[in-house]
């Protein structure tokens, strides 16, 4: 996350997880039935036979390839405004829906 705020300037205050204990703490889970289930495979062979670009990892990050994601948007007060635990790695909200929670 540190270096996607690098990349693309972000402006917004951003909580960096590296021990993944606030992670936990909102439910979020890792899965290999999820990471690795058909559709997936489906899709990551779609980039393959389309010859797309995967994203590139970074050398110095260590990832856990079954960990899901999630996306929160909390208040000064560390109120939850938005919440989404994703169901898969290409499971995301759209823009708009995180938005709309500002």
């Amino acid at each position: 996350a540190s270096h996607w705020l690098q990349e693309t300037g972000c402006r917004y205050d951003m909580l960096l997880d590296p021990d993944r204990k606030i992670y936990s703490a909102f439910g979020l889970e890792r899965s290999l039935k999820k990471v690795l289930n058909f559709s997936n495979m489906l899709l990551y062979a779609e980039y393959v036979a389309e010859n797309m670009a995967f994203p590139r990892e970074l050398p110095s990050i260590q990832d856990d390839m079954f960990q899901l994601g999630g996306d929160f948007v909390l208040d000064e007060h560390g109120r939850v405004l938005f919440s989404h635990c994703c169901q898969s790695p290409i499971d995301r909200p759209s823009i708009e829906d995180i938005l709309s929670a500002l």
